[in-house]
């Protein structure tokens, strides 16, 4: 153990006034440290009030904190000497052993401390017993591997902070260029859509507000847990540099337990999207719209499905999921209701009594669409849903529950499965759908995908978990509901 295995060292921790280690240090707008009495004295005796080391002139009215990080070092620091002074005398007694006052040369495994040579004959006879060096490096080797783990934990956040930062600033850059486009628009619409304008950017705004305060909050976690492991890899080279077995093996456990961290590695770090604040304030103000008005949001609604085509996601089944009367192709992309059911393992993950088999992809950030064919069926139900959902009874399907979906029941009747059934409009056979989904947004919305007409939307979901395709082909029904339904491959739709 050293002075320079301090994040400090001792020349940095030295006041150059009193030359002595700080006391209360404070810090200059220079940069320079200095025990709080002594450059108080200084400056009071200064006319000039300058920096004694830089000659910077100090402010009278600059606040002289006491520095908390560099006030602890040193008294760290302080400790540590007072230690090293004491540990020379107590070293010899501590290596005793005080029921047979023989050196402590050996450690037993069983119970975890250092025992002499008697003890070993006597009441630690049928134990596992080592020398007391083969055990200490040992356990300094582990302690190696236990700094290079928290090394590397530190790395890990330290990379993803730097993302979070930087998704900070792109998605302000992204709703700058959002807000001009929007802004764009209401120029020539000024005197039907002033109200529009200030609440479309008033909505931004607070998303922004929202995001950031959100992202800053992680941030602050994620420097605090920087910090608390490097104070614990500090504390880890301290122990590795300690000569003293004893007094080793004794603060062993403690540091060698890395503090308690949360799981960063599943942090999605996704770009927020600010398309649908124009659309929302362009609809707030629809009963005033000419017709001027009408043509801005069909040019809006048209940029929209395009835009919606360069986010389809290869969807294929999970068998694993499955429904034991449902029947899958072998690439996973078809799936009807069998004739008889199948008797399959006990799987934790199997959907039972709810006839349906969810996709193997899951989905938790950004946008994504998979589109279905359901031409020639009487009933089927698709959407997405939790990978939450209970598996093992049955479930109303519903928001509520965890799903958002789309039904067909009795060969023409369209239903959205939102809190209460919802009727739809539509008086024609649709023979694809697209299901599209804007997880920042919150947005689940159900397409003609060949006529490329909005069905129904679940606006205002609010996920915050894992979200995964779902289909079922509904029951045979004599065999007038045995056509498959077929998730079509994303590059051909």
């Amino acid at each position: 153990m050293s002075a320079a295995n301090y994040l400090l060292t001792e020349e940095q921790l030295w006041c150059c006034i009193c030359l002595d280690v700080f006391t209360d240090p404070v810090t200059l707008p220079c940069g320079h440290n200095f025990c709080r009495s002594c450059i108080i004295q200084h400056l009071n005796t200064d006319p000039q009030r300058q920096c004694p080391l830089c000659k910077e002139p100090v402010e009278k009215k600059y606040k002289l904190g006491v520095n908390t990080f560099i006030s602890e070092m040193a008294v760290q620091f302080r400790h540590w000497k007072s230690h090293q002074l004491l540990g020379s005398v107590g070293e010899a007694a501590e290596s005793m052993c005080t029921e047979h006052d023989k050196p402590l040369q050996l450690y037993c495994k069983l119970e975890q401390r250092p025992i002499c040579q008697s003890c070993a004959a006597s009441h630690h006879r049928y134990h596992q017993v080592v020398l007391l060096e083969d055990e200490y490096k040992e356990k300094q080797t582990i302690l190696g591997s236990t700094e290079a783990k928290i090394q590397e934990m530190i790395w890990q956040r330290q990379l993803k902070l730097k993302e979070l930062k930087h998704s900070v600033e792109l998605s302000e850059e992204v709703m700058d260029g959002k807000m001009a486009d929007g802004v764009q628009i209401f120029t020539t619409l000024i005197q039907f859509l002033e109200k529009a304008q200030v609440d479309l950017i008033r909505m931004a705004e607070e998303k922004q507000r929202v995001r950031k305060q959100r992202a800053q909050s992680i941030i602050v976690e994620l420097e605090q847990e920087i910090f608390q492991l490097m104070r614990r890899r500090v504390e880890v080279e301290q122990l590795l540099q300690c000569k003293d077995r004893l007094h080793f093996l004794q603060s062993f456990p403690s540091v060698n337990a890395a503090p308690p961290t949360r799981d960063w590695m599943d942090l999605n770090i996704c770009p927020v999207r600010y398309e649908a604040l124009t659309r929302t304030a362009m609809i707030s103000a629809v009963n005033q719209m000419t017709e001027l008005v009408r043509n801005e949001m069909k040019k809006l609604q048209d940029e929209e499905i395009l835009d919606i085509r360069k986010y389809a996601a290869e969807v294929t089944l999970d068998s694993e999921t499955a429904h034991p009367a449902l029947v899958l192709s072998d690439d996973g992309k078809q799936v009807h209701c069998g004739e008889a059911w199948k008797t399959p393992a006990k799987n934790l993950k199997r959907l039972k009594p709810v006839i349906y088999v969810l996709g193997k992809q899951s989905f938790s950030c950004g946008r994504f669409h998979y589109d279905v064919q359901v031409k020639g069926k009487t009933d089927w139900t698709i959407g997405v849903a939790k990978g939450s959902v209970k598996r093992k009874e049955e479930t109303e399907l519903n928001p509520e529950n965890g799903y958002w979906a789309l039904h067909l029941r009795d060969g023409n009747e369209y239903i959205a499965l939102g809190s209460r059934a919802i009727p739809l409009s539509v008086n024609y056979h649709l023979e694809k759908v697209r299901i599209f989904v804007d997880y920042e947004e919150g947005v689940v919305s159900f397409y003609d995908a060949d006529a490329a007409i909005l069905l129904y939307s679940f606006p205002e979901c609010s996920f915050t978990e894992t979200l995964y395709p779902f289909l079922s082909p509904g029951n045979c029904d004599g065999g007038r509901n045995s056509d498959p339904l077929i998730i079509l491959t994303a590059n051909t739709t």
